[in-house]
């Protein structure tokens, strides 16, 4: 779309932008780059490095390029001469993981973005900077469960929750990878946080489904479990599950005719599986 727009209507009258003109051409030269138009971003890098030719932002520019060209080498070195300049520059850091992830050196971005992370005693406002940088966080967490490092990925949302407690994004991530691991505690603590992210966003009907299927798998692997485990603990997954499905109901009315069939399916789906965990439990 910005490729799009600077073509058809910006560029013939680009003189009248004024200096606004150097940000469009930063902004066209990172959407050329993601639909790889390699022609458009060099004619954007040429303007701006002649206009700014010590300009680091310009620098960035020039190493995507070469990210996007496949050269990671040369990228690599780019970016090392970025930090060597200034050694608390994240967009070099960052762009040095993008850089592995694209080989498919997931244990190598991991352990660049980790020391990319960590609290260095030389840089103080810089590691502020780079320990409250929740994109970051977020990447290395996406990384740990690309490797099926379970633990590892909810320590990452852990260390994001408590920057921003509020977030329902955050708690229904943590969730899921305590979901995903399976186990009695961690899915009792899925189901806590799954409700927290419904609490603190109604609307989340990601987290909904995720209350809702965490209370009947709990309440499943419980009913084997009998004598085990307190029945008030089995009804209080009955309890959940129920609430989230009556939720799911009512956001499934306001669908639009045309998607009323696959309505009825959810519809009919979470019914039937309510009801068998009623039949479970009762027996």
């Amino acid at each position: 779309m910005v490729v799009w727009l600077w073509e058809d209507i910006l560029m013939k009258d680009r003189h009248k932008l004024g200096d606004e003109l150097w940000t469009v051409y930063e902004q066209v030269c990172i959407a050329a780059l993601d639909c790889q138009r390699i022609d458009l971003a060099e004619v954007c890098i040429d303007l701006l490095r002649s206009q700014f030719p010590k300009s680091v932002r310009v620098e960035r520019l020039e190493g995507m390029l070469l990210e996007a060209e496949g050269r990671y080498s040369k990228a690599e070195e780019l970016y090392n001469a970025i930090i060597e300049k200034d050694e608390t520059n994240m967009f070099a850091r960052k762009r040095q993981v993008a850089i592995l992830k694209a080989q498919n050196k997931i244990p190598e971005a991991i352990n660049k973005l980790n020391k990319y992370l960590e609290k260095s005693s030389l840089f103080s406002c810089a590691v502020f900077r780079f320990m409250t940088d929740f994109e970051a966080w977020m990447e290395l967490c996406d990384l740990y469960l690309s490797q099926q490092d379970y633990t590892k990925a909810g320590f990452c949302v852990e260390e994001l929750i408590m920057s921003n407690p509020h977030n329902h994004l955050y708690q229904q991530k943590f969730a899921e990878i305590k979901y995903s691991m399976g186990d009695p505690d961690s899915m009792a603590t899925a189901r806590s946080y799954f409700a927290q992210a419904v609490r603190l966003n109604p609307n989340n009907v990601r987290a909904l489904y995720g209350l809702f299927l965490v209370s009947i798998f709990s309440s499943c692997n419980l009913a084997t479990a009998a004598g085990k485990v307190s029945s008030k603990e089995k009804q209080s997954n009955i309890k959940y599950a129920a609430w989230a499905a009556q939720q799911l109901k009512d956001k499934y009315t306001t669908v639009q005719p045309e998607e009323q069939t696959t309505q009825t399916r959810v519809l009919d789906s979470i019914e039937k599986m309510l009801e068998s965990l009623t039949e479970k439990t009762a027996n």
